[in-house]
């Protein structure tokens, strides 16, 4: 059976790609599901892996919820009401609190229409990078939903309250230029270039020590829910850690030296 994520791995870095492209790579189905939570989990005790790309198979980033499934009987969209809130807690929302946890970076390479809980899937990533064809769309609310899987937590850290206000309760799509402007993705490129761009920032993360990354990635992740002073003793905390690593040593004598560092995530 086809997996519904391919891994594939080069050095320290892996590309995730969705791989439902007949189905424009919905993630609401459990296998799915399952296999993003696996890969997170997974990553997070793999020491050697210092970044991640995370794509769409085909003409499709994702299109969220595979129509079919809310259509049909199965919790969380149907069956017994009194499942449901379990039905979504212990399926979709298992993703974003999986990749909002993850500690080593995302970089989430849009590469066409990423819709509903799929474009939720790409803010739950740290970067975003997108192709010229890409859209967007918070489109809940034109099939009568909510966004069930983080996405009106999430949506206002990336674009601020009055944006995602808008897309939320319109459910309007945006172009990959919209997006640029509005501090969505950080570079909008040619189809063909979208991968080796991706790739070029993940190479430029795991270039750099791995352990000291996933530090500044956590604080990154805690501040938006830290006043100034809890965020200054988290920082005081990691940070004689890092000063006392062997790739904080490896670095400034490297830099002193004038050649390249190599680090080992000591």
């Amino acid at each position: 059976m086809t997996p519904p994520v391919l891994v594939e791995r080069e050095g320290h870095v892996e590309t995730w790609t969705l791989n439902r492209p007949e189905q424009r790579n919905p993630i609401s189905e459990h296998d799915m599901i399952d296999a993003l939570v696996e890969c997170t989990d997974r990553a997070n005790h793999d020491r050697d892996l210092r970044a991640v790309v995370i794509t769409g198979a085909g003409t499709a980033f994702s299109a969220g919820a595979n129509l079919n499934q809310v259509r049909g009987d199965e919790v969380p969209f149907g069956g017994p009401l009194s499942h449901s809130r379990d039905g979504y807690r212990h399926g979709i929302q298992r993703v974003p609190l999986a990749l909002h946890g993850c500690e080593v970076p995302l970089v989430a390479a849009v590469n066409g229409p990423a819709v509903g809980a799929g474009f939720d899937l790409a803010l739950m990533c740290d970067i975003r990078v997108a192709s010229d064809t890409a859209t967007f769309a918070e489109s809940f609310v034109r099939v009568g939903l909510i966004p069930g899987d983080g996405g009106a937590w999430l949506l206002p850290r990336a674009i601020g309250l009055a944006r995602a206000t808008e897309m939320t309760l319109t459910g309007a799509t945006i172009d990959a230029v919209t997006a640029l402007q509005w501090g969505l993705v950080s570079r909008v490129v040619a189809g063909s270039d979208l991968l080796p761009a991706a790739r070029g920032i993940a190479d430029l993360i795991a270039a750099n020590p791995p352990a000291i990354v996933r530090m500044g990635k956590r604080l990154l992740r805690e501040q938006g829910q830290q006043s100034l002073a809890s965020h200054l003793e988290l920082a005081a905390a990691l940070q004689p850690l890092a000063q006392r690593s062997s790739d904080h040593a490896e670095a400034v004598d490297a830099m002193v030296a004038r050649r390249p560092a190599e680090f080992t995530g000591r």
